[in-house]
């Protein structure tokens, strides 16, 4: 997909999170979310530090050096600080920052040059990739508000950035686990919100993982406990890639409780 497609689905899944936010009393931003210690101002204040911080590795290779430091001597406290500090914003300063850092690095990458990689927390990424990282992170953190506020939101088309992502990251979630990546792919047939079918491997690959496009979606930015979703493992090495798949960068994280959500 091109990057002004990925684009034009991250300004949507960001403008409806937008809507969803913008519309609350200044102190419901500060309703308590399932992720532990994170308020909804946490979450949006997460989303605007992140574009800030892509917005400078696109712009400033060099400058977001000084961030991957920063984050290498304090990986598991680095982005909660970062969070916290933004998220003591009032509501009306902490919404139009990240309207701003998410324009500001929409063009910011449609200037990379073609074939440059943009450098981040993980792997070094294609503008294309990192908006389609940008999009993933949207939508989770978007699903924690969305939680938080007790709220329904229907699933889109755009799931497919978050899921080719968790796809296109199978190995680096076993890096990141300190495991071995399997030498053959996988094959993944997802199911989308409209009803056609998503696929990614080879049709004959003898690991195959299978669901609705949402669960999988869920699993894979550890949004649901696995326990509650209907994704499906067929070989032993799609069993184990279920239970450490991760689509965002930095450590591993605890993910949800089962039952949490009903």
């Amino acid at each position: 997909m091109q990057l002004d497609e990925v684009l034009a689905d991250l300004w949507a899944e960001s403008a409806e999170l937008d809507r969803l936010v913008g519309g609350l009393a200044a102190e419901a931003w500060a309703t308590p979310t399932p992720a532990e210690g994170w308020t909804i101002a946490h979450q949006i204040a997460h989303l605007a530090w992140t574009d800030e911080a892509a917005h400078l590795a696109a712009t400033d290779p060099d400058g977001f050096k000084a961030s991957l430091q920063k984050a290498a001597a304090n990986p598991t406290g680095y982005v909660d600080e970062g969070a916290a500090e933004t998220a003591a914003l009032p509501p009306d300063q902490l919404l139009p920052y990240w309207r701003e850092t998410r324009a500001e690095l929409a063009d910011a990458l449609k200037k990379v040059a073609p074939g440059e990689r943009v450098l981040w927390y993980g792997p070094p990424m294609s503008p294309t990739s990192m908006a389609t990282a940008r999009l993933m992170e949207t939508w989770a953190h978007g699903q924690d508000v969305v939680d938080a506020l007790g709220v329904h939101r229907q699933p889109s088309s755009r799931l497919r950035h978050v899921a080719h992502l968790a796809v296109r990251t199978r190995d680096f979630a076993y890096l990141l686990n300190d495991r071995t990546p399997p030498a053959e792919p996988f094959r993944v047939e997802l199911t989308g919100p409209d009803g056609q079918t998503w696929t990614w491997g080879p049709d004959d690959a003898a690991q195959r993982v299978t669901g609705p496009a949402l669960d999988f979606c869920l699993l894979a930015t550890q949004r649901r406990h696995r326990d509650d979703l209907a994704v499906q493992a067929d070989g032993a090495d799609a069993e184990e890639w279920l239970g450490i798949i991760q689509a965002f960068a930095g450590p591993p994280g605890k993910g949800r409780e089962r039952g949490q959500f009903g």
